[in-house]
């Protein structure tokens, strides 16, 4: 019970190159077992400052019950400033409780964690939008940071083929590095170019840092293609009305002024809904394939914990979790 282990980034970073693909796995039974009513994810708690309004910290707790039961918190902070330092905007930790007592058991570095659970979240959406096939003959990302080289990893762990893969990001430099990176993994041909080109591939990866739209209505996606629309709030209201919509969760997604909660006060209602991706892979709903698909995740602390622990009982097993003796300075009540 009284037993404490750390483990670090460059650890858990040798775990996930080894075998990616289980992401995918992992994040599917969570939505699963989300849709099933087995998991607890209240609503994310933000750690604002007046004078930097830009920065923010965000504690996700969650819960899982079942055969892989585990509770614990995602504690991550978003710094867009650290761009410009040149190290990732994003830094976090994930504590895993035990669900018997309570006791944390676990100290996990989380940023990795975190991409690796929404890069694998967006590929399996958009693996069964495609209706199974993992190919088409473009993709794009419109931002080039740690989470969009985080999908586009995601993609090739999950074997997709893609003809073209398109770049743009406002900064040119990140634009080049993640162009540079692709052309060294694949025979793809990837090009850096315009927001339009990038709004016209079969399959549109948003990964920015965007607080509101700036892709209007008069920039309409065409029937069939794939949007992963994983930062939320790069798209007009219109633009989620005129499509199909998919989720993680309904009721997380429609708040904080995202692009669907936009969609929902602009039209006063939720018929642009179409369902979760859970219901998707169970067979509950169909896609109308006469619209554009929006994948709306707003990413919830159950897919970190969920792939959290698969990644610590690996660790553990292969001794690679760092036991911190006497951790707790009192293990009896007297």
């Amino acid at each position: 019970m009284f037993e404490f282990h750390v483990l670090t980034g460059s650890r858990l970073k040798q775990l996930l190159e080894l075998h990616p693909a289980r992401c995918i796995e992992s994040v599917a039974d969570a939505y699963l077992a989300h849709h099933h009513g087995k998991t607890v994810n209240p609503d994310s708690y933000f750690l604002r400052f007046p004078s930097e309004p830009q920065n923010r910290i965000i504690a996700l707790p969650a819960s899982i019950a079942g055969e892989q039961a585990v509770s614990g918190i995602k504690w991550i902070a978003s710094y867009p400033g650290n761009v410009e330092r040149g190290i990732p905007r994003a830094s976090a930790v994930l504590v895993l409780n035990d669900p018997a007592t309570g006791y944390p058991y676990a100290l996990l570095e989380g940023a990795l964690i975190s991409a690796a659970r929404t890069a694998a979240s967006a590929v399996l959406a958009a693996r069964w939008i495609n209706a199974g096939r993992r190919e088409a003959m473009s993709v794009s990302f419109i931002g080039a940071g740690v989470i969009a080289r985080s999908i586009y990893d995601m993609f090739r762990a999950d074997h997709w083929t893609f003809e073209q893969l398109i770049v743009h990001d406002h900064d040119a430099a990140s634009s080049e590095a993640f162009a540079a990176y692709a052309r060294k993994q694949s025979n793809s041909g990837v090009r850096v170019d315009s927001l339009d080109a990038a709004l016209a591939a079969d399959v549109v990866v948003f990964a920015t840092n965007a607080g509101t739209p700036y892709v209007g209505a008069d920039r309409p996606f065409a029937p069939g293609q794939i949007v992963l629309n994983v930062s939320l709030r790069d798209l007009a209201p219109e633009l989620i009305l005129a499509a199909a919509n998919l989720f993680d969760d309904v009721e997380h997604c429609m708040k904080a002024n995202t692009s669907p909660h936009l969609a929902e006060q602009l039209s006063g209602h939720r018929a642009f809904v179409t369902g979760t991706l859970a219901q998707l892979m169970l067979g509950e709903i169909e896609l109308d394939r006469g619209k554009p698909v929006i994948f709306s995740p707003f990413g919830m602390g159950m897919l970190d914990l969920a792939l959290g622990k698969q990644l610590f009982e690996a660790a553990l097993a292969q001794g690679q979790a760092i036991a911190i003796p006497e951790f707790f300075g009192e293990t009896s009540r007297w």
